[in-house]
């Protein structure tokens, strides 16, 4: 029912789909997550990468989706199991906490984060025309066409050095967005993305950030601001992070040294 002034009228709304997708190793359940359906594989993919549990493509024999859950909530299909190679122990490498809905409980998590990220982002030299960073989020638009429909996903990007998008993914939860960027580029074995830029629909959260570093993706373009534990973080593993990307304006957070401003 659409309320207004006037007579209230009906009609029909789209909506984003939020369902709950569950991860199995070796046939055993090890994770639930929210998410919109689509691009699956790549998600935990992208997940198990940033928590460190898997370092690359080849420690992940086959990936395949089940026939059904293992609970009366999981619809059928929502669900995921991999098969890993010889001699990859997950249960031997732990899990690093990022979200925000986990929190952070301290130095010594900061500290498994940063130990996780491969190589030191401060030595890529790549550059970037502010003009070009500073038209992405539209560039980003282009590509949500459920956004366009709903008004109510997020949406990640990465683009190339002259604004060419590379990978575009949405859904409902910020993070899974970026998780299925990195997965589709962990599949396709293009890690790290040096000379990249990843955009982010929404704020730019300390999970993003280390997402991007174990990444190696340079620059983060967020429409939105930066948390100050981010910024802590891209300062530390040499990102470049800028906020507030909304039109001609933006704030550089961070290693501004990558931005090429005419002038």
């Amino acid at each position: 029912m659409r309320l207004q002034h006037g007579p209230a009228g009906e009609r029909v709304d789209t909506l984003v789909v939020e369902e709950p997708l569950e991860i199995r190793i070796g046939g055993v359940t090890r994770q639930m997550t929210m998410r919109t359906p689509g691009h699956d594989i790549e998600l935990v993919h992208g997940l198990l990468f940033s928590q460190g549990l898997i370092q690359g493509r080849r420690d992940v024999v086959e990936a395949y989706r089940c026939s059904g859950g293992s609970g009366s909530t999981i619809s059928q299909g929502n669900a995921i199991d991999l098969v890993m190679a010889p001699g990859v122990d997950v249960d031997g490498r732990r899990s690093v906490v990022t979200s925000t809905s986990c929190g952070i409980c301290g130095a010594d998590s900061i500290q498994d984060v940063l130990d996780m990220i491969r190589g030191d982002l401060r030595d890529e030299n790549s550059t970037f025309d502010m003009q070009m960073l500073a038209s992405l989020p539209e560039r980003l638009r282009a590509h949500q066409p459920v956004f366009a429909r709903t008004g109510a996903i997020h949406a990640a990007g990465l683009f190339d050095a002259d604004g060419t998008a590379l990978c575009v993914r949405e859904d409902v939860g910020r993070h899974n967005a970026v998780d299925k960027v990195i997965g589709n580029l962990l599949i396709d074995d293009r890690l790290p993305a040096g000379g990249t830029v990843l955009v982010v629909s929404g704020r730019a959260s300390f999970d993003l950030v280390q997402k991007a570093a174990a990444a190696g993706i340079p620059v983060i373009v967020a429409v939105s601001a930066p948390s100050s534990l981010a910024v802590d973080l891209a300062d530390r593993v040499g990102i470049t992070l800028i906020g507030f990307a909304r039109g001609a304006t933006s704030n550089a957070y961070t290693h501004p040294q990558r931005i090429r401003i005419a002038g």
